[in-house]
């Protein structure tokens, strides 16, 4: 995350960015004028192409985001090949590594210059199973075998992986953790999933992540060699408010591997994803583990990327599979000329503030 965040902010804000903060992460704040008379109102002439810069300018788009936008930056590609691992789990971990190892290897071999991998992919999805398979990866070394498989693969291949999330010991604490290695091997940004799985869905399914894990503090968006990347994990993809954080940072690209269930994965799966990319005006990549119907947990797979205008570019069902398409980053652009959302945003109604970079001005 360092490296990311070290080129969209100045050196002591982006200090203060890879620091957590223990108070509100977003806050979505509603405009409340002393004196609402005041506010300009829609005319019947405001139709008119003529009136249209004024009344926006009214309507203060620039300030529903707070701080304003970071536009993105120029992309270092403007188009290349994402590839999505959708991944058989076992309760074999060392086989996990290996199995892992050769899909992003048959991937790059088929040209991904970014690969994803699943939620969870070195171990069984459980409470039981995480401080059993946890790493630290601090350490690395013996100490973190999946992330230093990772790192040697992107260094030999010369790509970018965003390694889906494995459990992570840090002290005497547990994370879901995302990590994202540059073509140099090195970490370029660690994502600890903010939005703990806790839910009770009688007769249906009851998971409570929150029983051994513990929930990270700050998002992470990562400036890599395909583009700038928001990160989250799973069930952070039904908090619209980190995507819109994202977003507003200048994000190209939000990759969320993640483990939907049997339950939540039919109806909401593939809602919440093309949700956020049309939404934010960008792409989203997920990537789920395969489907296995003896396990504990059962995942619905269904890993899939979409286009900034919400369309499916590709997906799968829930047998194992490598998915490697294009991202035609021109497509954002585009998208945001056809709708041109942020310039169209009542900053005099609404204002999403991202506290981390609010606190570092």
């Amino acid at each position: 995350m360092r490296a990311g965040l070290s080129s969209i902010l100045p050196s002591r804000s982006a200090a203060l960015l890879t620091t957590p903060f223990f108070h509100r992460p977003l806050v979505l704040k509603p405009f409340c004028p002393r004196n609402p008379s005041s506010l300009p109102l829609p005319r019947h002439h405001s139709r008119h192409l003529a009136g249209f810069p004024a009344m926006a300018a009214a309507y203060r788009p620039d300030e529903a985001r707070v701080p304003p936008v970071l536009p993105p930056p120029p992309p270092p590609v403007s188009k290349f090949k994402i590839a999505l691992c959708q991944l058989s789990v076992t309760a074999d971990k060392e086989r996990n590594i290996a199995h892992a190892k050769k899909a992003i290897e048959e991937a790059a071999g088929k040209g991904a210059e970014l690969v994803l991998l699943p939620e969870i992919w070195n171990s069984p999805y459980s409470n039981d199973s995480f401080p059993v398979y946890a790493e630290d990866i601090e350490a690395g070394g013996d100490a973190a075998p999946s992330y230093s498989m990772l790192s040697e693969v992107a260094r030999r291949l010369q790509i970018t992986i965003v390694g889906g999330s494995i459990p992570e010991r840090c002290c005497d604490r547990l994370y879901n953790t995302c990590c994202v290695f540059g073509k140099d091997g090195s970490l370029k940004g660690k994502h600890r999933k903010i939005h703990l799985f806790d839910i009770d869905i009688p007769g249906k399914i009851t998971f409570k992540e929150s029983k051994t894990l513990t929930a990270g503090q700050h998002p992470t968006i990562v400036d890599t060699d395909v583009g700038r990347i928001g990160i989250g994990i799973c069930y952070d993809i039904r908090f619209q408010e980190l995507a819109m954080l994202y977003a507003a940072r200048g994000a190209h690209l939000i990759c969320y591997p993640g483990a939907f269930n049997m339950t939540t994965g039919p109806l909401h799966w593939e809602l919440l994803q093309r949700a956020r990319a049309a939404d934010n005006q960008l792409f989203v990549a997920t990537c789920s583990p395969a489907r296995d119907s003896s396990a504990g947990y059962i995942a619905w797979g269904h890993s899939t990327l979409v286009g900034p205008f919400g369309e499916i570019i590709a997906t799968t069902e829930h047998e194992e599979a490598i998915i490697v398409e294009d991202i035609d980053y021109s497509q954002i652009e585009l998208r945001r000329s056809n709708l041109p959302l942020g310039k169209q945003r009542r900053g005099d109604l609404y204002q999403l503030v991202d506290v981390q970079r609010l606190s570092s001005h």
